[in-house]
């Protein structure tokens, strides 16, 4: 509720004489915005709580009570009345992928089908909106979360066969929800060159039937055949029209996240035309939220020439950083493809597999820690971590340098040997995880792992941070929705969609869940002293939310919505409009 400045004048005389306005009070410069009658959760350990906030362009002035914030009142200030809800920092995106995101709601959302039928009928309704030859894509479908296993099937995934029956003439690619496999029919394939004697390529499987014939799966790098083939087909378009697609991707993108309360991301990660083309909307004003972009697609050669001309600070007000690579050493444990010390339980045949060799990586590494970037390496399998903490602990010393300073991180850090633990903690290596992963992934993780496994290995949070480790917290997007009341929830709670809970003792408490959605992924962004918390000074990015996620009952959380989102300052999402 907006509160007009003789309606407040009234309120705060009621009050008692000690609580004036600024222009009567005090020699205070007045504030743009007022946020006051809430529950204010600072997330600075030197503030903790208060009830009232003073924001004056796009930093905040000053936290306190109501009264104490009241001394900041002046004729042209709007404040805006809390009614008691919780005012937090704006939740930092940790890992997502922010074009993805934007991509992914212009296609087909398959993120919430119940069988394999539900996405045959929506390809067929797709493909009778397009002209012969058209591509239809999709995204999100996991075979682990249908309610019922396809006839017949590989690895419990279907054939090709009902795509390749109603869409004949249109190459149709269906995108996994974690983005490490695909599924395509036989005119994707085709345009691709796939057949009975092409080889799997490096890191990828081209998975067949028992006669040779490749059913349409597509794991981890074999996906990239069939995506030369898109790229081939995407090219029709003129720079004009691709860069008012790329537009409306970011547009769309910046849209869900509002939404959801994140008023910056971190972007897992973008090639060099992908950052010049947001550093180009950056400069226009418009990009909707704040990016912490890392460096991807790009070879060791270009990137020792390019990275010191890509490197991106941020300062005051900026919404564009870029001081960091992605790498990926392997794939996802729900498409097999975690780098694992044991076999899968479910596929004895496989430790999964290496998307990128150590040997490419270590060269990373060197050039990171020479042009000053934070190198950010995705690793899942237990194999995969161990491979990842020996490289930066091998290129730190071979550099003489301090690892802790230089914030490296672990990206997913999903399963874990238990000697591996501890050194997250010792080398100052940051774990970015995912909560709301666990209890997506947690039914089904025991079928790929076994239960003595899963227990043992898999996000082991409790004892990360015991470690002394920091984690950061995310959702993935779009392998899972933006929504961090979500992944919170999933963070202390660890509650699956079975109603069990996936090994609670390693859940985070509410406060660290809070943390490693504000200020901790601030920190692994080397922006703790601009956003993170809500402190004097710093941005004034600032959620709103429906309930009080640090004292109403744990099973109420889900349930929290977004009421407002402001990012520098500016009102950006308001629920229901108002």
């Amino acid at each position: 509720m907006k509160i007009t400045l003789t309606v407040l004048l009234m309120l705060l005389a009621a009050c008692g004489p000690d609580v004036q306005p600024a222009d009567q009070a005090s020699e205070r410069n007045p504030a743009d915005l007022i946020l006051m009658g809430g529950k204010v959760v600072t997330v600075d350990p030197e503030m903790a709580q208060a009830e009232a906030i003073a924001i004056n362009g796009h930093t905040i002035t000053a936290v306190g009570s109501n009264d104490e914030i009241a001394t900041y009142i002046g004729p042209d200030t709007e404040v805006m009345e809390l009614d008691g809800r919780l005012a937090i920092p704006g939740f930092i995106e940790g890992h997502g992928h922010y074009m993805s995101l934007g991509r992914a709601k212009q296609i087909l959302d398959l993120g919430s089908v119940a069988d394999w039928n539900e996405i045959v009928g929506m390809v067929a309704r797709a493909v009778d909106g397009v002209a012969s030859g058209d591509w239809v894509f999709g995204r999100g479908w996991h075979q682990e979360k249908w309610d019922s296993v396809p006839e017949p099937n590989v690895d419990g995934v279907p054939l090709n066969d009902r795509l390749n029956a109603i869409a004949p003439d249109n190459p149709v690619y269906l995108g996994h929800a974690s983005g490490h496999a695909s599924f395509a029919n036989d005119a994707a394939l085709d345009a691709a060159g796939i057949d009975g004697d092409t080889r799997d390529p490096d890191g990828g499987t081209i998975v067949r039937a028992p006669d040779g014939k490749a059913t349409g799966l597509l794991r981890e790098n074999a996906q990239d055949l069939v995506e030369a083939a898109i790229r081939d087909y995407q090219a029709r378009l003129t720079d004009v029209e691709s860069e008012q697609v790329a537009r409306e991707q970011v547009r769309l993108a910046g849209e869900e996240a509002l939404r959801f309360g994140v008023t910056s991301f971190q972007d897992a990660g973008s090639s060099f035309a992908t950052i010049d083309f947001l550093k180009k909307l950056e400069d226009e004003g418009a990009l909707p939220i704040r990016l912490y972009v890392m460096v991807r697609s790009e070879s060791n050669a270009a990137m020792a020439e390019q990275l010191p001309r890509y490197r991106m600070v941020a300062e005051g007000n900026d919404f564009l950083t870029v001081r960091s690579i992605k790498r990926q050493i392997d794939g996802a444990l729900g498409a097999h493809g975690a780098w694992l010390f044991e076999p899968y339980t479910d596929m004895p045949s496989s430790l999964g597999l290496v998307l990128e060799s150590v040997a490419d990586i270590e060269r990373t590494a060197e050039l990171a820690v020479t042009h000053g970037f934070q190198l950010n390496t995705h690793a899942i399998g237990t194999r995969a971590n161990r491979e990842t903490l020996d490289i930066y602990e091998s290129v730190w010393a071979a550099a003489n340098a301090n690892g802790k300073a230089l914030r490296w991180r672990v990206e997913h850090a999903q399963h874990i040997h238990p000697d591996d633990v501890p050194r997250f903690g010792a080398l100052g290596v940051i774990g970015a995880v995912q909560g709301i992963h666990c209890t997506s992934d947690g039914p089904w993780i025991a079928s790929r792992l076994g239960e003595e496994r899963a227990e043992q290995t898999s996000y082991r949070w409790r004892d990360l941070l015991d470690s002394g480790a920091i984690l950061n917290n995310g959702t993935d997007v779009p392998v899972e929705s933006i929504d961090p009341i979500a992944s919170f929830y999933a963070s202390v709670s660890r509650m699956m969609n079975t109603g069990e809970k996936f090994h609670p003792g390693q859940a985070m408490t509410r406060m660290e869940a809070l943390k490693s959605y504000t200020l901790d992924n601030a920190y692994s962004a080397f922006e703790e002293d601009l956003k993170g918390s809500i402190t004097p000074g710093k941005l004034a990015d600032i959620v709103v939310l429906s309930q009080d996620i640090m004292t109403i009952e744990e099973d109420a959380i889900a349930a929290t919505r977004i009421d407002y989102t402001f990012v520098g300052g500016e009102l950006k999402y308001a629920r229901g409009g108002g």
